[in-house]
C-alpha cells in the first residue's frame, strides 16, 4: 500500500508572477531603507526625538516623501516592466525628489505641528478642546501626505496647489480606506520597532504596495477612463 504525500502543482507563469511581486518588494525595501538611513541613524542614537527638532524635522522634510513616492512610482512602472530592476527605483526617486519634497512638506508639518500641540496642551486648563482638533487635523494631514505623494508618483504636475486640495479631499472621500492606510502603516511602525532587521527586510514593501492601491482607488474619481491606477501611472511615467 502506497501512500500520497500533499503535492502543489503551481504553473510556471504563477512561479514567476509569485517570484516578481517578491522581487519588486525587497527592492522597495531597499530603496526605502537606502534612502532614510540617515533619519535611521539618527533614531538609532536618540530615542526622545521630539527633543531634537533641529535635527529630526529636516529629516523628516527631506527624506519619507521622496522615498515613498518614489517606491509608489516603481510599483507603478513596475505594473508594466516585467523586469523592474533596481536602477528602476533610482530613476524614480531622482525623477520625483523635488516634487513629492514640495507636495509632502504642508502636510507633514501640519502633522507634526498638530502632534506636537496634542502632546503638550493635553494637559493644560483648555486642553481638551484643543486635543480634539488637533487628533482631527493630525489623522488628515497625515492620510493627505500619502494620497498627496501617490498622486505626484502617478502624474509630478500635482505637486502644486491641485494636489494640495485633491489629497485631502480623496481623504474625505474615502474614509474607511484612509483609517485602513493608517492602521497599515502604524503596523508597520511598531513591527519594524520591535524587530528593526527583519521589518525593514519584510514589510516597508508589503505596506506601501497595500497603501499605494488603496490611494488608486481613493483617486479614480480623478482618473476617469482607466482602468487601474497602474495604467495611469504607466502613462504618466512615460510622457
Amino acid at each position: 500500500m502506497s501512500s500520497t504525500g500533499l503535492r502543489f502543482n503551481v504553473a510556471y507563469g504563477s512561479w514567476e508572477l509569485i517570484w516578481s511581486h517578491v522581487h519588486r518588494v525587497l527592492v522597495v525595501n531597499l530603496g526605502v531603507a537606502a534612502a532614510n538611513l540617515p533619519l535611521l541613524v539618527a533614531l538609532q542614537l536618540s530615542h526622545t526625538p521630539w527633543r531634537h527638532p533641529v535635527v529630526f524635522v529636516p529629516l523628516l522634510l527631506a527624506l519619507p516623501g521622496p522615498s515613498i513616492a518614489a517606491a509608489f512610482g516603481y510599483l507603478a512602472a513596475a505594473g508594466a516592466d516585467g523586469g523592474a530592476p533596481v536602477r528602476l527605483y533610482v530613476q524614480e526617486y531622482r525623477r520625483l525628489y523635488g516634487r513629492a519634497l514640495r507636495a509632502s512638506a504642508p502636510f507633514l508639518l501640519a502633522t507634526v505641528a498638530a502632534v506636537t500641540d496634542l502632546v503638550t496642551l493635553r494637559t493644560s486648563g483648555w486642553g481638551k478642546a484643543v486635543v480634539q482638533m488637533a487628533a482631527v487635523v493630525a489623522v488628515l494631514a497625515a492620510s493627505s501626505w500619502v494620497v498627496a505623494l501617490a498622486l505626484v508618483a502617478a502624474d509630478a504636475s500635482r505637486a502644486g496647489l491641485r494636489g494640495l486640495l485633491l489629497a485631502p479631499y480623496a481623504v474625505v472621500r474615502h474614509g474607511w480606506l484612509a483609517v485602513m492606510n493608517l492602521v497599515v502603516a502604524a503596523a508597520t511602525l511598531l513591527l519594524v520597532n520591535q524587530a528593526p532587521l527583519l521589518g525593514l527586510t519584510v514589510l516597508p514593501g508589503c505596506a506601501l504596495f497595500v497603501l499605494w492601491r488603496n490611494c488608486g482607488h481613493m483617486t479614480a474619481f480623478e482618473r476617469a477612463g482607466t482602468d487601474s491606477f497602474g495604467e495611469t501611472d504607466t502613462h504618466a511615467i512615460t510622457r
